[in-house]
């Protein structure tokens, strides 16, 4: 791994982590609710651009660097999965029903948006 690499990653991170503390609290400011409507957020929008993405690096030449600054970088700060797992587990403790509609959102939300995303931009680049 090279230094460009790791500093790829490392500013991704910061930009990622920024754009999620921001849109979880956009969310949540906006859908007051007991719900972690925020985390499903940034879960199902990472999870569509990473798809988008991978369709885009099937088609167009990209560098290591910034597949990884995108990647491993933004979209790696930007989804949230150990936040993810503290709120179901703690939603599980109060409401077995919310903390299984988070699970099963975020699971399987997150794959079809990842999907969509890759099978959308296919689609568009055809």
């Amino acid at each position: 791994m090279t230094y460009s690499t790791i500093l790829a990653v490392g500013l991704g991170g910061f930009l990622g982590a920024i754009a999620r503390v921001y849109v979880v609290h956009l969310s949540n400011k906006t859908f007051v609710s007991d719900f972690p409507y925020g985390i499903l957020a940034v879960n199902l929008m990472g999870s569509f651009l990473i798809g988008v993405l991978f369709a885009l690096f099937t088609v167009y030449s990209f560098s290591g660097v910034t597949k990884s600054f995108l990647t491993s970088g933004f979209l790696g700060a930007f989804t949230t999965y150990s936040t993810f797992a503290i709120e179901s587990f703690f939603l599980l403790e109060t409401s077995f029903l919310l903390g299984a509609m988070n699970m099963g959102l975020n699971l399987f939300g997150t794959i079809l948006a990842a999907g969509s995303g890759y099978k959308l931009l296919h689609f568009f680049l055809k």
